[in-house]
């Protein structure tokens, strides 16, 4: 289980992956909305992920990889 409340680096580290994400994403030229379809996923998931307020699964992070097309290792770098 982890400590409550977490270490300062975790909301962070979340930050910056959603940045990551969202990068992407605008890479590809997609919107919030097309990328959740893709992903199976609303559109308010996708920001709140992309904004890092959303402690989201690995599950959605591999969906939303896959999506994207691109390897999770790069969105969690």
């Amino acid at each position: 289980m982890p400590t409550d409340p977490l270490p300062d680096w975790v909301p962070t580290r979340r930050q910056a992956i959603g940045g990551n994400i969202r990068a992407e994403r605008i890479r590809q030229k997609l919107t919030q909305e097309r990328l959740g379809e893709a992903a199976g996923l609303d559109r308010k998931t996708v920001n709140r992920i992309e904004l890092g307020i959303h402690a989201t699964s690995i599950d959605y992070l591999l969906v939303i990889a896959d999506a994207l097309g691109v390897p999770l290792s790069e969105l969690v770098r």
